[in-house]
């Protein structure tokens, strides 16, 4: 199945966001590739991905509750969103730094831009979720309580709730000029409340803000004693209306709606620090009350609250969002655990384990026969985890080195590596502190590995150490072996079980030689080291992808390039693609998330084919597949097609080079490029078209085909 024989279906709206089709030039005129109309904005294309995970809402293919959790999934990636993207281009503007990507278009007009199609976006969100999943959920007889529909028995069984739980912890703030309007906290759900009447001191103020404590769920299950049959659910927000008028006794409560801020979350670190710790510390108590860059509000609240919200944060009309329905949608994840119905979410599988690897007792032997590459979530992590438990305990291992980006400061990984330095092995960590929402996390992980005794270092400031590596030195038979680890993901075992991603695992001299070299850049101080099989970013990998590409265009016809990315936007790469398009060469690029390529253009890039794969698995794989004539050249990296990936962090991308293995890869990058009904369709106009089987032809879904082709395999 390919995507020019595929049925397409158009997306409701989603071309509502896209430039105008391209002019085609007259036929031997060239194309100016550096012309703003053969770029799409980053900033839409982003926006564009969070809306095809919402459609996955509507998709009856996937069962209820993950339905729900898509809608949720939709709302933290938009926070995200606003957090740093548009906080981003909005402090361009507060600072007069605008800058103008490849588009064209000035910050201005992206957040004019970003506004109309968010709420268009963020409206459709609101009417699944209130006339589709609810409903279904109903017939599902899983309820959400509303106060209208309380029993007498679930009103007074909500009153003790809030007198016991909620009332004791919250913090009502009146609205005087002895009680300034509180700093609340960034994506805190919080109410203003209107009053009426004088307080015990005689404060007639005539508003409240009440900050809903973070520590109290959002969503709460009642009891099957005050219930009839099935699963009954009521929000936080629903209980403090309620009672209301307890937290301001004597006064009349006129008014009560929720509301919610978020803020800037980026946070801005100096190059030249002595203490990077330290100015982490000090920045991530400043994230929480940054510059307010969003205001969403429950659509019932009166013109002139939501006008004095706006002024207080400094938000104009562009920066509200009325919504019908909870502010906060990201909590409603919890129905997947107060809710007992495996019918309505995935079923489970048992990762797979290579016979490679349960034949033998020690990875050591497993990996000295042959290299081994896992496809997460599919192929269990575990042996990763168990590579470093051996080498932990392992007499003849003299020294480990790791960097961590994100893993969590209790994974098993994490304990290995403590348990190995206090077995008096040399081990190094180089942990990243500034991976997003990972900061305090890391900074946590950190002083635990430090009082066990690793030697940990933070990278280089300034550059990002986004690579994922271990290297174990082992002592055989008289003379030193290296072990690698190199992967496209992150050592987490959570996210192992929700991302796609590889992990291969070898003792190539070279590839040794080579990670050793890396480590002591990241660890040491001198000049770049020669590399023999790896490219690695800021150095070698964006001018090595480049090479490749133009080797490809000097096939022409015969060229054939597959790359698999989260995100491509860096321009250099997008101009090589173009030229190898039009030197004949056949294109395929898998991108889940932002693409600023424009793809079928005639003339510019005619062969080139943008597909994005959304199904249960966060697809994370980022894979380089070149033609070379006959003579292919696969790479597996940490790196996407971005800016920051090529130019700005510590990268790694490394070969593939074992025939079967080779075999393997094609082979998964063909099941995604066969997709019939998971993948989505990037067109000339930027637009997405989800692809559909033809008449009579059979769904192929490629998670679910790799699902099958690697759970259990022997």
């Amino acid at each position: 199945m390919t995507t020019e024989t595929a049925k397409t279906r158009a997306v409701a709206d989603a071309d509502q966001s896209v430039p105008a089709p391209v002019d085609v030039p007259p036929a031997g005129e060239e194309i100016n590739l550096d012309a703003s109309e053969n770029y799409f904005n980053r900033e839409l294309s982003q926006l564009q991905f969070n809306y095809r995970v919402l459609k996955q809402a509507m998709d009856p293919t996937h069962p209820l509750i993950n339905r729900l959790i898509f809608c949720c999934i939709f709302s933290s990636n938009m926070d995200e969103f606003f957090e740093i993207r548009v906080a981003g281009l909005r402090q361009q503007m507060k600072y007069g730094r605008e800058t103008i990507g490849a588009d064209g278009m000035l910050p201005e007009q992206a957040l004019a831009e970003i506004s109309r199609v968010a709420h268009e976006y963020i409206n459709e969100q609101y009417d699944i979720l209130n006339n589709v999943l609810i409903p279904e959920m109903e017939r599902e007889n899983i309820h959400f309580v509303r106060r209208r529909e309380w029993t007498p028995e679930q009103a007074e069984w909500v009153r003790n709730y809030f007198e016991e739980e909620i009332l004791p912890v919250v913090s009502p703030i009146g609205l005087d000029p002895s009680h300034p309007f509180p700093r609340l906290v960034n994506k805190s759900l919080n109410f203003i409340v209107e009053l009426d009447g004088k307080d015990a001191f005689g404060r007639e103020t005539g508003m409240a803000i009440v900050p809903a404590p973070r520590s109290l769920p959002r969503l709460v299950r009642l009891p099957d004693d005050v219930c009839g049959e099935g699963d009954n659910l009521v929000f936080l927000s629903s209980m403090i209306h309620a009672h209301a008028d307890e937290l301001f006794p004597g006064m009349e409560v006129k008014g009560c709606y929720q509301f919610r801020l978020t803020r800037n979350a980026d946070l801005e670190l100096e190059d030249d620090l002595e203490d990077l710790a330290s100015a982490l510390r000090g920045e991530l108590l400043s994230r929480r009350f940054g510059d307010g860059v969003r205001l969403e509000v429950a659509d019932n609240c009166p013109q002139e609250m939501m006008e004095f919200l706006l002024t207080e944060f400094g938000l104009t009309e562009r920066d509200l969002y009325q919504v019908h329905g909870p502010v906060n949608l990201t909590r409603l994840m919890a129905v997947n655990g107060l809710v007992d119905r495996p019918d309505l979410t995935y079923s489970g599988f048992s990762p797979s384990i290579p016979k490679q690897i349960r034949s033998r007792d020690s990875m050591f032997d497993a990996i000295r026969k042959r290299p081994i590459l896992l496809l997460h979530p599919y192929e269990n992590f575990s042996p990763v985890v168990d590579l470093l438990r051996q080498a932990a305990k392992d007499p003849h291992v003299l020294a480990i080195r790791q960097t961590l980006y994100r893993t969590g400061a209790d994974s098993e990984i994490v304990e290995a590596l403590a348990d190995a330095a206090r077995r008096g092995k040399e081990v190094t960590a180089v942990i990243e502190l500034r991976a997003r929402f990972s900061e305090a996390e890391n900074l946590e992980l950190a002083s635990r590995l430090q009082e066990a005794g690793v030697i940990v270092v933070y990278g280089v400031v300034g550059y990002k150490t986004h690579a994922k590596m271990i290297l174990i030195v082992r002592r055989e038979e008289g003379r030193l072996r290296r072990y690698v680890h190199l992967g496209t993901g992150n050592y987490h075992a959570g996210n192992a079980r929700l991302y796609t991603d590889y992990s291969f695992m070898t003792c190539d001299e070279s590839i040794g030689d080579d990670v050793n070299k890396l480590f002591q850049q990241l660890t040491g101080m001198g000049k770049a080291l020669k590399i023999k099989k790896l490219f690695h970013a800021p150095f070698t990998l964006h001018t090595r992808l480049l090479a490749l590409i133009e080797r490809e265009a000097e096939f022409g016809e015969n060229g054939r390039i597959i790359l698999k990315f989260n995100a491509l936007t860096e321009t250099q790469l997008i101009k090589a693609l173009y030229r190898a398009s039009q030197a004949g060469v056949q294109i395929d690029l898998i991108i889940r998330g932002i693409c600023c390529l424009r793809p079928q253009v005639p003339g510019l890039s005619d062969n080139i084919r943008v597909r994005s794969i959304i199904g249960r698995f966060l697809e994370h794989t980022r894979v380089y597949y070149f033609g070379n004539n006959g003579k292919t050249e696969v790479y597996c990296s940490s790196a996407d097609g971005m800016e920051r990936n090529l130019l700005s962090r510590v990268e790694t991308a490394f070969p593939i080079e074992d025939p079967s293995l080779v075999a393997r890869v094609k082979e998964d990058l063909d099941t995604y490029l066969a997709d019939n009904c998971q993948s989505w369709v990037l067109q000339s106009d930027g637009s997405y078209l989800q692809n559909q089987p033809a008449e009579g032809e059979e769904r192929l879904a490629s998670q679910l085909v790799l699902l099958d082709r690697l759970t259990g395999k022997t």
